[in-house]
């Protein structure tokens, strides 16, 4: 299905499908299974290096010597697209943006920004709210009059190119599941840029699944995030020549988990992060995947996923960004 798409090989594929005995126990609910795209490998691995597969293919194919993105300060994406970037050779243009207000020194030089800055990239900060679409075009100017030829990826590769990454995913847990003999009746992971979302539905749809897929948001609010998930998935549907497969319905965000803002930790964040990692041994981050597990198990919790006998939940990564929050995090 996608084997006509240029791609490059940057992850670690398949991921692991691990069952949660000890959570599992705990929560005393559906049997829990944890979807390991922290183990994708690239720069401490995370989802965003599926995309990068499809997104740094197209910009070889196309010539391309320097990369342009743009994300959070402690963007998750950026610093595999950073790595990706040195893998292959390529120079790599930055721009942050400054979304978490009153940032400690912490937050600004510690976990993933320490890592874009060992690999070496350039890196632009901005201020909150800018247009990002005009910058890039003005870094890409900048990188074209040094002679340079440069290819723009998007906030968390979120095009149809990147969400090629989870359309592959899509196929890949549907395989692990049906090898395993194992139902799935949830997918649950976090939701925010659309890119994994809309690759997942999309993937999901094109192979006759009818799990459900459930996002959990870390940004905005709940028309926003279904509306842009679903305008992804609609263009990645059309990319890859199957139009049609995906309907509003199919696309579900719940936002109620965001607190006061993306990046901006939250008690059951906090808690969800302690609990995996005392009781796995598994490590989530605060502003994707632990707030997303931290949803997961309040709605177990109040009966949402009573119907289901097992719940896949997709870890995204960013271990990483841990460090930048280690003087909010409580440890007792």
């Amino acid at each position: 299905m996608l084997s006509e798409f240029p791609r490059v090989s940057l992850a670690h594929l398949p991921t692991p499908l691990e069952y949660l005995p000890r959570l599992s126990e705990y929560l005393g609910g559906p049997a829990i299974y944890v979807k390991r795209d922290d183990c994708t490998g690239l720069a401490t691995g995370g989802n965003k290096t599926r995309k990068l597969e499809f997104a740094m293919g197209e910009a070889l194919q196309q010539g391309a010597d320097t990369i342009i993105s743009v994300g959070a300060v402690q963007s998750n994406h950026v610093r595999q697209t950073a790595a990706a970037a040195c893998k292959l050779g390529m120079r790599c243009e930055l721009l942050f943006e400054r979304r978490v207000t009153n940032a400690s020194d912490l937050y600004m030089n510690s976990g993933n920004v320490f890592l874009d800055r060992v690999f070496g990239a350039n890196i632009r900060e901005y201020d909150k709210g800018t247009d990002f679409d005009t910058e890039m075009q003005n870094v890409a100017e900048e990188v074209r009059s040094r002679g340079r030829k440069p290819y723009l990826i998007p906030g968390g590769a979120s095009n149809a190119v990147g969400a090629l990454g989870y359309v592959n995913c899509a196929v890949e847990l549907l395989q692990q599941a049906d090898e395993r003999e194992l139902d799935i009746g949830h997918i649950v992971h976090a939701t925010g840029s659309a890119g994994t979302q809309a690759g997942l539905i999309v993937g999901l749809k094109a192979m006759g699944s009818g799990i459900p897929l459930l996002g959990i948001g870390v940004n905005v609010k709940r028309a926003e995030q279904e509306a842009r998930v679903i305008k992804l998935a609609h263009e990645t549907a059309r990319y890859i020549g199957r139009p049609g497969i995906v309907n509003s319905t199919d696309v579900i965000a719940n936002c109620d988990y965001v607190g006061d803002g993306y990046g901006v930790p939250t008690r059951s964040m906090n808690e969800a992060v302690l609990l995996l990692a005392r009781l796995e041994g598994l490590l989530f981050d605060p502003v994707y995947s632990g707030k997303a597990l931290a949803g997961m198990i309040d709605l177990l919790r109040n009966g949402f996923f009573d119907d289901a006998d097992s719940i896949v939940f997709l870890h995204t990564g960013g271990a990483a960004a841990l460090f930048a929050y280690a003087d909010q995090l409580a440890l007792d």
